[in-house]
Formats: structure tokens, sequence, C-alpha cells
């Protein structure tokens, strides 16, 4: 397998989110977007006092992308406008498609409120195109039992199929253009190749331990890598225990992108229209717990 080359490398950059910190790769000052990935933050890993609440994100609206919930530890509750609620677990993935409008809220489960414990967890926004961007919204509430793996190197690589392809599995989640996210995990000194497909944008973020890339340079967690369009995959292994990366590639729509903070379309028009129809109540209206 030819090794795709690194085209850029970015730390992590602390951010308040309303009182919530987290670390954002992407968008940097460097890199807007690696199409058709538009943000990642990584929250955590937290321990939490029983009664404290890391997230507390308040009821707020979306329109016009997929936000993707990878929640390594905790427990979270969502509920929005339209009279969804769900529960998310440790090592669970929420899909979630604002499409043409939602409001909605994230916050620690009421057993995780009780008792407290560690939260970690990484939030993804994926572009939806033009011809999707007012779909009706929807949620994959995706359990960790659901999830196909894929077993590397003996086993001391494990790697979760989210979305996608990989060794014969197909990925839990539905996607509206080809996507690839897959949870790699990796016992020191273990290796694993992944194929790329040829036409996608790729990235990996380490999320926690340290890798060595394409057996040449290592890179340590909290990191974010871009690929060069070149080559046919990565080889990844493990330079410490309990490492975990999230490995991302993608069929860039190659659309013209506007965003104004919860909202992703194609014109500043098409923003201006979001902004209208959330206050006039066409994302649905939201009852607080």
């Amino acid at each position: 397998m030819k090794f795709r080359p690194v085209a850029n490398i970015q730390a992590s950059e602390l951010m308040d989110m309303g009182g919530t910190a987290v670390k954002q790769p992407l968008p940097t000052v460097k890199v807007e977007q690696v199409d058709p990935f538009l943000l990642l933050h990584h929250f955590g890993p937290t321990q939490v006092e029983p009664g404290t609440d890391p997230l507390d994100v308040g009821p707020h609206p979306h329109r016009g992308f997929e936000p993707v919930t990878f929640l390594y530890e905790g427990s979270i509750r969502h509920k929005d406008s339209r009279g969804n609620e769900g529960l998310l677990s440790g090592g669970d993935v929420q899909w979630m498609t604002a499409g043409r409008g939602i409001i909605h809220s994230e916050r620690a489960s009421k057993s995780f409120l009780r008792e407290g414990g560690r939260m970690h967890g990484i939030q993804l926004w994926v572009n939806l195109p033009k011809a999707h961007k007012m779909a009706q919204p929807d949620y994959q509430d995706i359990k960790s039992d659901s999830i196909p793996v894929v077993k590397l190197d003996g086993g001391q690589a494990r790697l979760r199929v989210v979305a996608g392809e990989l060794g014969g599995q197909k990925g839990a989640a539905r996607t509206f253009t080809p996507v690839n996210a897959f949870q790699l995990s990796l016992e020191q000194g273990a290796y694993a190749e992944i194929p790329i497909p040829k036409t996608h944008n790729a990235l990996i973020y380490i999320v926690s331990g340290s890798v060595q890339l394409n057996e040449n340079w290592s890179y340590e967690q909290e990191h974010l890598l871009q690929f060069k369009n070149e080559g046919e995959g990565i080889a990844l292994r493990g330079k410490s225990p309990a490492t975990e990366v999230l490995v991302l590639s993608g069929q860039p729509i190659g659309e013209p992108v506007t965003q104004w903070g919860p909202y992703v379309m194609n014109t500043q028009t098409e923003i201006m229209e979001a902004m209208r129809d959330y206050q006039m109540g066409k994302m649905g209206f939201y009852t607080e717990y």
C-alpha cells in the first residue's frame, strides 16, 4: 500500500463554549474545513462530582448539516423541538441530521448527575449537499453493541465501523454522501493499515495516546492530521497503551459553504432565511424539562 503523506498538522486549541471548555482542532486559522468535515470539538475527559453537568448545552438551533457525537465515557440525554428524546452511554454514537432545522439540547443524563463520573466525547459536524440541506430532521441513536468491529494485528488493534465500510463490515450509520468514520483502538505496538478511497479527503484525530504514522514520524494526542489526496491509505502503530484515534474520510461535496453560528448553508441569503425561520418558530418549539 502506498501511504498518504501529511498535508497539515494542527494541535487542538482550547475554546470556551458558554462555560464548557472544548478542544478544537478544526476549524483553525490555517484550515477552515476538510470537505465534507466542518468542525471537530473534543470535550473531556473530565472527572465530575455528583450534581455537576460538564456539558449543560441548553436549547439551540441547527440547519443544513449533521452534528455527530462520539461518546467515549459518560452519559448524555438529548431532547428536541420535534418531541424526540434520547440517551447516549459510553461507546454510543448519535448521528443527527439537522436538515431543514431543529432546536435541541444536550445535557448529562439524570443518572450521571446523581452519581458523577467521567465525561469524554467528540462532536463532529458533517456538511450536507445543497440537495439535502432542507431534509427532514432525523436522529440515529447508534448503540455501542450495534457498531461492527474489525480486529487487526491479532486483535491488538480494534476498529469500530461507525460509517462507511472496511474489511467487509458496513457501518451502522446512514449518510447522505460517502463518508467513512472509524474509531480505532490500539494497544502499544499494535499496527493497522487503513485503506482510504482515492476520491476521499481524509484526516485523523488522536483522541488519546500517541501513534507512529506510516512507519515514520510519531504524533501525540489532541492533534489533527490532514492528508494529501495521494496514495491508497495510511498506517498507524500504537506508541503508548490504550491509544484512541478517530479516522475520517469523505467524498468532497465541492459546493460553497456559508456559515453563521449553528447554520451551514450555501449562500448568505439562505443564512438570513434560517435566522428568520428560527425566529418565526418554523424549527419547532422546545419545551424545557
